[in-house]
């Protein structure tokens, strides 16, 4: 059994359930039963907890909604379109500036990382919105004439009112001559911000592929890189890569994405996804459609990121295969010399996760690379098929949660006393307060990039800095 897999010392499977019984001490007897299989010790294998269930109403939960995960995943990081927020202006304004998809252009010119929104007020509530989404979609292509296309993502009041956007898209879209895509995203859909990324993988399958095809010739080499959203420049850190081993990436969804080749990746020879919960949607549908096969890797920490080039050159022929092993030979090097400043300084300390999408699991290695390990881990709004790729990749006995409360996720930080905790903005300054390291790993704590070989010496430079900072020493948390 390797390092990773074995039991950290001092936990055991009773041990873990111990802790998992008190934090729930506090609860009624029906919010005990709602909960209680969403927490557990780590079985090795399998989902282990239930997940994509509506959260209990009165637990403090950090999850999202339909319309974040529409508009601050998929569709925002697009950098040629305007997307527009039709809505009350609070839910626009909020979900644009949560995470870093940094897009290359001038702004304004051939990048459109700006807020649009309609800003619904009472009357819009009592007579509709329609005619003022028209006008906004008119003066947005008025403003930006070089936007190859316009996305309408509509917030909760625009459900409730029954407000038409698809039909007043479909008259936009002739009547301004460029793809005008409506996204029926109110937040209230669902149970977390997971169906915002169905939805949206839905409209782009409805609206955008399949329209385009690419002007450079057809290789054998074509690629799409799949759920990466660039956040701290982690697509300009991947795409190099793939280059380096002879891959052509004709499109990236949706980091620095751009809607034409986005709309020809029907045409490419392999998908390969990176954030499966946001992405997994569109990688089927273009196999069952267009015959297209998809693989998934993971390009945190150079463990995985050595295994992922390896499985990804399987796909290819042997000249890639030869690149692939070139290009690890040359990074190997590199990548132990940041593991030999950082490892001594890093060797046995903990780490506790609870994030979305696919960090509670690609991290792991990561953190092992650097001779740390993940005692603790969950997240916000995976499904079961994510807990069956997570179990095996976390020790045996340790926590995994689902969709956990502040009051849990805080429980388990006195229990355990992780040397790190990587999570979001809603947990930060708690574990700060309470003299934890913490690292913001929604949006790389505005460091970044990563992913990948440029990556992982900035992951653990900020790691270190984090946990072996001496301002901890200063802090007296008053509980």
């Amino acid at each position: 059994m390797s390092e990773l897999k074995k039991h950290v010392e001092g936990i055991t499977k009773e041990s873990t359930q111990a802790m998992i019984d008190h934090a729930m001490e506090i609860y009624p007897d029906k919010v005990k039963k709602k909960r209680a299989p969403h927490l557990a010790p780590n079985e090795g294998e399998g989902a282990c907890v239930k997940s994509n269930r509506k959260t209990v109403p009165g637990i403090m939960s950090a999850r999202g909604c339909a319309y974040a995960g529409a508009k601050g995943v998929v569709w925002g990081p697009i950098r040629d379109m305007v997307h527009v927020s039709h809505g009350p202006v609070g839910c626009g304004w909020y979900s644009w500036g949560t995470r870093r998809n940094l897009m290359s252009g001038i702004n304004g010119v051939n990048q459109f990382a700006m807020q649009f929104t309609s800003d619904f007020q009472e009357k819009d509530i009592v007579y509709g919105g329609d005619k003022k989404l028209k006008t906004l979609l008119a003066e947005a292509h008025d403003l930006f004439p070089l936007a190859k296309g316009i996305s309408v993502l509509s917030e909760c009041p625009v459900g409730l009112i029954g407000d038409d956007i698809n039909s007043v898209a479909k008259i936009a879209s002739v009547e301004l001559d460029i793809p005008v895509i409506p996204c029926n995203c109110e937040g209230f859909r669902g149970v977390s911000q997971s169906l915002g990324h169905h939805i949206s993988n839905d409209t782009i399958r409805d609206h955008i592929i399949g329209t385009r095809e690419f002007a450079e010739p057809e290789s054998p080499y074509d690629i799409a890189l799949i759920g990466d959203y660039n956040i701290g420049g982690d697509v300009w850190s991947v795409k190099p890569l793939l280059e380096e081993i002879g891959l052509n990436v004709k499109a990236v969804w949706t980091g620095d994405g751009e809607l034409e080749k986005i709309a020809a990746t029907h045409k490419v020879k392999l998908n390969i996804i990176h954030c499966y919960r946001s992405m997994n949607y569109m990688c089927r549908v273009m196999e069952e459609k267009y015959g297209i096969p998809w693989v998934e890797f993971n390009f945190f920490g150079p463990t995985k990121i050595r295994e992922s080039l390896r499985k990804i050159a399987e796909h290819f022929d042997d000249s890639i295969k030869e690149k692939v092993e070139a290009v690890i030979a040359k990074y190997d090097p590199i990548m132990q010399a940041v593991i030999d400043e950082y490892r001594p300084r890093l060797e046995g300390k903990t780490v506790m996760l609870y994030v979305g999408g696919l960090r509670p699991r690609h991290t792991v290695n990561a953190y092992a690379d650097l001779g740390m390990t993940v005692v603790g881990s969950g997240y916000e709004f995976a499904h079961g098929d994510d807990y069956e790729r997570t179990s095996p990749e976390m020790p045996e006995a340790t926590v995994i949660f689902d969709d956990a409360s502040e009051h849990e996720l805080e429980e388990f930080v006195n229990a355990l006393r992780p040397d790190l905790v990587g999570s979001g903005i809603k947990e930060k300054y708690l574990f700060q307060k309470m003299g934890i390291p913490f690292r913001q790993m929604h949006s790389w704590d505005y460091s970044g990039p990563y992913h990948a070989y440029n990556g992982f010496p900035i992951f653990a430079r900020d790691v270190d800095m984090a946990v072996n900072s001496p301002t901890w020493n200063l802090v007296k948390a008053p509980f």
